[in-house]
């Protein structure tokens, strides 16, 4: 990373979030050159900035949002989004029926669902218009008894997601109009050794026949418009019919859990940089707050990384701290009051519940100051 980036923010009185706008716009690239002409669908949970959603949507080769929340979803219609696929199932019923009763929403709004309680509470919600369906089918691979991938669907298997299909088409309000298949164990594992290679190639080839398989099977009963599929990290590798789109949005900000990837040209694009409040010993040097911890199984891969100064290290009895953060390191000894320490976080999106805003930086200069969802004052947590 070049010194005019970690130059760009001498002196803050409290942390702020930064992108780094030339590092972003090489990851959209790449993104798009990886999916080799697929649309690729914005994942909101992976931004939470709606003018760099927008953005991205004003790009070539993007779009539509997959959204993380029902009400986030109809927010975002409502602002202007055209195409928004929510990527979980939603019980929040008093959303679903502000959607149905606004056919403009209706239209641009898709929900999730895999189980028969999921669409019989969409069916029961719905005025006039059918609301539209999207079939989230288990992408996991399955290796005896043992899951590989997210516990996500209750639906397998081509003959599983037929019978959902079916008893979907006897309601009357609602219409099933996508399947989705979201592979974690190759989009959000990092290639890390050749057993994971290994695993991912095995899961790539098995999702490759499955998904054809159901996709044929749905088709009997539903018409289906959008077949989505892959992340950040499976662009490259999960692409052909019948898939019509991917979703990423990790790629953009690229935090630590995305830097090993096989076949991916990502740069990290997005920091957060808290000054030094504190030197109980010349070596030591106290942030403050930094303690943004994401979610996901706790350990050391989930605490943000300090990158800059270099050298930086925690305290195991202390960590990353909710009002202060200690580091050691002989960085540390050149670190005054005031001084920036440049962080990376873990998992992107995340970063932004913290910051009511975000810091475009360009050739050292901040260029632009974008409102994060929580800075525009929605909470979808």
């Amino acid at each position: 990373m070049t010194e005019q980036l970690w130059s760009s923010i001498e002196a803050i009185g409290a942390p702020a979030a930064v992108l780094d706008v030339d590092a972003a716009e090489h990851n959209v690239a790449e993104m798009r050159r990886r999916a080799s002409g697929t649309p690729i669908r914005v994942a909101s949970k992976s931004i939470r900035v709606r003018g760099l959603i927008e953005r991205m949507l004003r790009e070539p080769g993007y779009a539509g949002v997959l959204a993380y929340s029902a009400a986030e979803a109809a927010w975002l219609a409502r602002s202007g989004v055209d195409d928004v696929l929510i990527a979980y199932p939603t019980v929040d019923v008093e959303t679903i029926k502000q959607v149905a009763a606004e056919p403009a929403l209706a239209a641009r709004v898709t929900f999730m669902a895999d189980l028969p309680e999921h669409v019989r509470l969409l069916d029961s919600a719905a005025s006039g218009t059918p609301l539209r369906v999207c079939l989230d089918v288990d992408a996991s691979l399955q290796v005896g008894k043992t899951v590989l991938g997210a516990h996500r669907s209750s639906v397998h298997s081509a003959s599983e997601a037929a019978e959902f299909a079916r008893a979907t088409a006897r309601l009357d309000g609602v219409r099933l109009v996508g399947l989705m298949f979201y592979d974690a164990q190759v989009a959000g594992v990092q290639d890390t050794n050749p057993a994971v290679r290994l695993l991912k190639r095995r899961s790539v080839a098995e999702l490759a026949t499955r998904r054809e398989r159901v996709f044929r099977a749905v088709s009997s009963y539903s018409s289906i418009e959008v077949v989505n599929a892959g992340g950040t990290g499976s662009l490259h590798l999960v692409g052909g019919a019948p898939v019509t789109e991917f979703a990423a949005g990790s790629g953009l900000f690229v935090p630590t859990l995305f830097d090993r990837y096989d076949g991916a040209d990502l740069q990290p694009a997005a920091y957060f940089v808290s000054p030094v409040v504190r030197k109980p010993r010349p070596d030591v040097a106290v942030t403050f707050s930094g303690g943004y911890s994401a979610s996901g199984a706790s350990g050391p891969s989930r605490v943000p990384r300090p990158v800059h100064p270099e050298g930086l290290r925690y305290f195991g009895q202390e960590g990353a701290g909710e009002v202060q953060t200690p580091l050691r390191g002989a960085a540390a000894r050149d670190l005054e009051i005031g001084d920036p320490v440049w962080f990376r976080h873990a998992k992107a999106g995340e970063m932004c519940e913290r910051f009511n805003e975000i810091l475009l930086v360009r050739d050292g200069s901040i260029v632009d100051r974008l409102p994060t969802y929580r800075g525009e004052g929605q909470n979808f947590g």
